[in-house]
């Protein structure tokens, strides 16, 4: 999916998950959605709960 096509949805896709060396427990991903639809910060909450949820990252003490 590219930003084009995601124009007028309310869905984010988020695709290319690595680790980010550069920091310890750090991930680098490639995330797009209609920022019209939906606001950068909220989206990134969401991204965050859902890997919390999913096992994928620890919860920051």
């Amino acid at each position: 999916m590219t930003p084009v096509e995601c124009v007028g949805e309310y869905a984010t896709y988020v695709s290319r998950i690595r680790v980010d060396p550069t920091v310890d427990n750090g991930l680098a991903f490639w995330v797009v959605s209609d920022n019209l639809r939906k606001g950068a910060a909220l989206n990134a909450v969401q991204i965050a709960e859902t890997l919390i949820n999913r096992g994928l990252i620890k919860k920051a003490a």
